[in-house]
């Protein structure tokens, strides 16, 4: 045969069919070998040479600034740059120029709209908490005028969310009694979302947002359905009119409360209860199948509110189970810097609420944002939002609000009632203003179960049971994260079993890493493709060849397991030549594709198999290694011990010129 034919054996017709190389007499000349078609061979090379100092900047810049933030800098005057500076830190100067009345109406409609749901949402909240109803009103007034200058987001409407006012309400009762002990539980949470505020700035000033993206989806969705079941239990308090109720966070222990206190249990605010919470879930119902209708349910909030309040008032002298919020006061945030919690027993409890709460607020802000962001084609920058949240959070700290993000149901409202701008958060933030200075009388009698009905119908949508469905589908790892991250919020607690889900993530993560893929290739006939053996049945083996794919850096967290591996891929190989009469191993090619980094334990193990490997007359080949992997082996003198026909582009030329450097068989 020539040089440049080709002979397909085929042994059976299973995916494992060895198929023979070309073969040649003797060492094709490098002339010889790029005159044949589609097979020239071509060497690998060592990337360009750079001092230290310019891969650590390299380095540096891939980690923390991929988004390349100073883009818009280059080639610009010095008044530019000023102008741009100012823009980038405070993106309303960057789009007010080009506001317009027409802009203007749309986000008044939108800002009128979201208040009208914010007001209950921010007093439930509150309660949710287990803070006064009053800062709920307040967390919905400042923080919302903050993010208004430095957010990035045009449909993020921003104030208290159901997940961090119960994280926050389960840690800080669990130490600290907001019946006994209300203005030091007062002062925690003020103190709390403080140092939410300085974790959240500090992670977006350092571009350390990906810390945060340890809690994966998979947790989150197991966590927040949890959550959203244990919030609708602990509502049953309101909706039933128990006056003396658990404040654990468990299961068990609420609903053994709402049994043992059957005595208390109020009819009237249970048929009224009811009765709200049906209308509230069909007027939610209606805005989902039908998303012009989105009013029906931002307005049925603030609606159900009022009709209660009023249905109340007219039968306080007859209904007198009915527990109300009772006296408000009127006015704008007083200052409560005075407040923050700085020196004593509590300062720990204080720094790890605000660290949790402010995680899991910066999740669900920067996620809402970034859904409407894609929706309507521009982009949300995550460290900036960080900033923006935990500034927001600093000053509110110090305006009596509690920690506050971007609410999922809030937006989606601003997004559906039109809001072009963050100008309908300072809408909504002047509609709770004119709430606070003159309306707050008229929330005297509004009855509590109301505000039990709210929270359940908003916090029910929480319990996504199709995404966790998808997740058993496609992922049983990220599944049973997500099953541990309900059970463990459901029967345990809220903190640990949020701690769980997070462990559970960071040991799937640990597993990928320690214990990586490596894949059989084998060729495709008829090309110079190889593909995995197992993925693709019409992939053959090549006779003499064993070609392995590693889908992972190679580094001392998974050097010996891969060396383990790969050995066992070769005993494998070679009891299935023995069982199939094929050609005796000669070659094992190493795809290094993917793999994109190297340490020195990893050199050390590829030396090692390759030691290995030649006590067994079996050749050790790299295919493919890319820069940064092929200058590591360079620099350790690993390059001495691997021959010019041991490094290759592609498997294709590999095999090729490999094979054609063996004596032809007799």
């Amino acid at each position: 045969m020539g040089v440049g034919s080709k002979r397909v054996e085929s042994f059976s017709e299973s995916p494992e069919t060895a198929i023979s190389v070309p073969a040649a007499v003797s060492l094709p000349s490098s002339e010889g070998v790029a005159a044949l078609p589609g097979m020239e061979i071509h060497r690998v090379c060592l990337p360009p040479d750079r001092t230290t100092l310019q891969k650590l900047g390299n380095r540096v810049s891939e980690i923390f600034f991929p988004d390349d933030p100073l883009h818009r800098f280059k080639n610009q005057t010095a008044f530019q740059k000023l102008i741009l500076g100012v823009q980038y830190f405070f993106p309303i100067f960057d789009w007010a120029s080009e506001y317009s009345l027409g802009l203007f109406r749309s986000d008044i409609v939108s800002g009128i709209t979201i208040a009208s749901l914010a007001i209950p949402q921010g007093i439930s909240y509150a309660k949710l908490a287990n803070l006064p109803p009053i800062v709920g009103l307040y967390s919905s007034f400042v923080p919302p005028l903050i993010y208004s200058l430095l957010g990035s987001s045009r449909h993020l409407a921003v104030g208290p969310v159901s997940i961090a006012s119960l994280v926050m309400g389960s840690m800080l009762s669990a130490s600290v009694s907001f019946t006994d002990e209300p203005i030091l539980y007062l002062k925690l949470a003020f103190t709390s979302t403080f140092f939410a505020g300085i974790f959240q700035s500090t992670l977006g000033f350092l571009r350390l947002g990906f810390l945060i993206d340890f809690l994966s989806k998979a947790t989150l969705i197991g966590f927040m359905a949890g959550a959203a079941v244990i919030v609708s239990l602990q509502q049953l308090k309101g909706l039933f009119g128990i006056a003396h109720f658990t404040t654990s966070m468990q299961f068990v222990p609420v609903i053994a409360s709402v049994i043992r206190r059957r005595d208390e249990w109020s009819w009237q605010t249970i048929v009224m209860g009811i009765v709200f919470l049906l209308v509230l879930l069909t007027a939610r119902h209606i805005s989902a199948r039908r998303p012009k209708l989105f009013w029906v349910s931002a307005a049925a909030p603030l609606t159900s509110v009022i009709i209660s309040t009023i249905l109340v008032f007219f039968l306080r002298s007859k209904a007198h189970g009915i527990t109300t919020i009772g006296h408000l006061p009127k006015g704008v945030n007083p200052p409560s810097t005075n407040m923050l919690y700085f020196s004593g027993p509590f300062i720990a409890l204080a720094i790890k609420t605000g660290i949790i709460t402010g995680v899991l607020s910066l999740t669900e802000g920067i996620a809402v944002g970034r859904t409407f962001a894609a929706l309507n084609n521009y982009q949300v920058d995550g460290n900036k939002e960080m900033m923006a949240i935990g500034l927001m959070n600093i000053i509110g700290s110090c305006s009596s609000c509690f920690v506050t993000t971007g609410s999922f149901s809030r937006s989606a409202v601003n997004y559906n009632a039109g809001a072009k701008t963050t100008v309908s958060n300072i809408v909504m933030a002047s509609t709770v203003l004119v709430t606070l200075l003159f309306l707050m009388p008229l929330f005297h009698y509004t009855p509590n179960f109301i505000l039990a009905a709210i929270i359940i119908t908003a916090v029910i949508g929480l319990i996504d049971y199709q995404a966790a469905l998808r997740l058993w589908k496609v992922d049983k790892l990220d599944f049973v994260a997500c099953l541990c991250s309900f059970v463990g919020v459901l029967f345990i607690s809220v903190p640990l079993g949020l701690t769980i889900a997070i462990g559970v993530s960071v040991f799937k993560i640990l597993l990928h890493v320690t214990r990586p893929n490596t894949l059989l290739l084998g060729n495709i006939p008829g090309t110079h493709i190889y593909q995995s053996m197992n993925r693709h049945r019409e992939a053959l083996r090549v006779q003499s060849f064993l070609v392995l794919a590693i889908e992972s850096p190679i580094y001392f967290a998974n050097s010996t397991y891969l060396q383990e591996r790969i050995l066992r891929w070769v005993r494998e190989e070679e009891e299935w030549i023995k069982t199939n009469n094929g050609s005796m191993l000669r070659c094992l090619i190493l795809d290094m594709t993917a793999v994109t980094a190297v340490d020195t334990s990893g050199i050390e193990t590829i030396l090692e198999v390759k030691k290995m490997l030649g006590k067994r007359m079996i050749k050790l080949v790299l295919v493919n290694p890319v820069g940064s992997v092929v200058e590591k082996l360079y620099k350790s003198d690993a390059l001495e011990s691997f021959g010019a026909d041991e490094l290759y582009m592609t498997i294709g030329e590999a095999v090729y010129d490999i094979s054609s450097q063996w004596k032809p068989k007799v």
